[in-house]
């Protein structure tokens, strides 16, 4: 017995210094440095490479957890040391170009794509290396490494446009809260007032949706009053295009209802001087649409009767890596999950290790997987079709906000919670 205990005690001080804490202080300021890249390729291949590099005078992310747990999203940041090659930071994301990559047009073209990516600002030399998921074998792989010193006359530390940000929610310091961001789209100069209306009741929308709801003091909530020279977006498959600041736009990858923009850099642009740990695009139209990738940013329109449950579903993707568990609607993607492995989302499995997702949450007795009858139709189980996927994936519950706008199941709930945790530095 007591053999056994020292076995476990090493075992347990082996597995810290995966997720042992940095030192902010040392290595960083409380600024943001900014690194935008190109993604180039196709269905078979990708690249990145450096665009520019911004030194940004707020950082408002955390200081404690500086090293990500999660292992979510198609795309990793990490920057290491330069004198020791000690990782210092990392975090993962998505970007919808990663999604592109899925689509028919992508097994003949081949196009080039603006992305940001974010972390504190250092102090002294880093290598910054950026990472993709390959789906073959679930594993991230380099995309590219460059050596950054932030004494460098190459770092654009110029001033943006300083748009007015009015603050919604202000629970403390922003290194130890969760900042949600609204920028304003397609909002012209007169319409800032009902831009800053929609995002108020868009943060109650949210705070009644639990879990949030037991944490809304986690959060600080901006708005970004972004003008745009016409109101509205474009609707491209009815020939509506509209001068907006962030270039939204419906049919994304010919999808009516997908409402995204690949105008990252105007994202970025906006909200260069407010603490962020999430984005959402306030899009001020009626039509039902929207969108989200994970730690990347959400959208949707202001003025649609499911906006605020379309809200919530959005914003499930984009801050808590949560995937869709719906499987029977029409979407661009083409063998999005791979089943010979796991996935990385916290609320889908294909069994290949289930360990690792909402086992615990079982109740006992519930077979795996999980019949669609009465006895277990409204627990948690697991529940064959999600993903997009109607065979080989299964979801935890049959009904959850993720699926049908139902409330959240535990699996998804537990997911929301732990993210809110990591981003407040608990």
């Amino acid at each position: 017995m007591k053999t056994k205990f020292i076995l476990s005690l090493l075992s347990l001080i082996l597995c810290v210094p995966a997720f042992a804490q940095i030192d902010f202080n040392k290595y960083f300021e409380n600024k943001t440095l900014r690194i935008d890249f190109a993604l180039s390729g196709n269905a078979q291949t990708q690249s990145a490479a450096i665009i520019q590099l911004r030194e940004e005078p707020v950082w408002g992310g955390p200081i404690k957890n500086l090293i990500d747990k999660f292992n979510y999203g198609g795309y990793y940041v990490n920057i290491y040391d330069k004198g020791s090659n000690k990782l210092i930071y990392s975090r993962g994301f998505n970007t919808l170009f990663e999604e592109w990559r899925t689509t028919k047009e992508a097994e003949t073209e081949t196009q080039s794509w603006t992305n940001c990516a974010v972390t504190p600002f250092p102090k002294s030399k880093v290598v910054v290396e950026l990472t993709a998921r390959d789906k073959k074998d679930m594993q991230f792989h380099s995309l590219l490494k460059m050596d950054v010193d932030p004494a460098s006359i190459f770092i654009d530390r110029g001033k943006l446009k300083e748009n007015k940000i009015y603050q919604i929610q202000n629970n403390g310091d922003s290194n130890e809260k969760v900042d949600l961001v609204f920028i304003a789209e397609g909002y012209t100069a007169n319409q800032q007032e009902k831009f800053v209306a929609d995002a108020k009741r868009f943060t109650e929308a949210l705070f009644a949706t639990p879990p949030y709801t037991s944490h809304r003091s986690d959060f600080n909530v901006w708005a970004v009053e972004l003008v745009s020279e016409e109101s509205g977006t474009d609707i491209s498959g009815k020939g509506v295009f509209k001068n907006t600041a962030l270039n939204t736009g419906y049919y994304t990858f010919g999808l009516d209802r997908y409402l995204t923009t690949r105008d990252i850099k105007s994202i970025r642009d906006a909200v260069w001087n407010v603490p962020c740990d999430a984005i959402f695009l306030l899009i001020n139209a009626s039509t039902y649409g929207g969108g989200g990738m994970y730690n990347f940013y959400a959208g949707g329109t202001a003025d649609n009767e499911r906006t605020p449950m379309v809200f919530t579903h959005e914003f499930g993707h984009s801050f808590a890596g949560l995937a869709d568990e719906y499987f029977s609607s029409t979407v661009a993607y083409q063998d999005f999950y791979n089943l010979k492995y796991e996935p990385w989302e916290p609320n889908i499995t294909t069994l290949v290790n289930f360990e690792s997702k909402w086992k615990d949450l079982l109740p006992v007795g519930t077979p795996i997987p999980t019949p669609l009858t009465g006895q277990y139709k409204d627990k948690v189980g697991v529940f064959e079709g999600g993903g997009y996927i109607s065979k080989g994936i299964y979801r935890p519950m049959d009904h959850c906000m993720m699926r049908d706008y139902a409330p959240f199941c535990p699996a998804c709930s537990r997911a929301i919670v732990r993210m809110i945790d990591f981003l407040s530095d608990k």
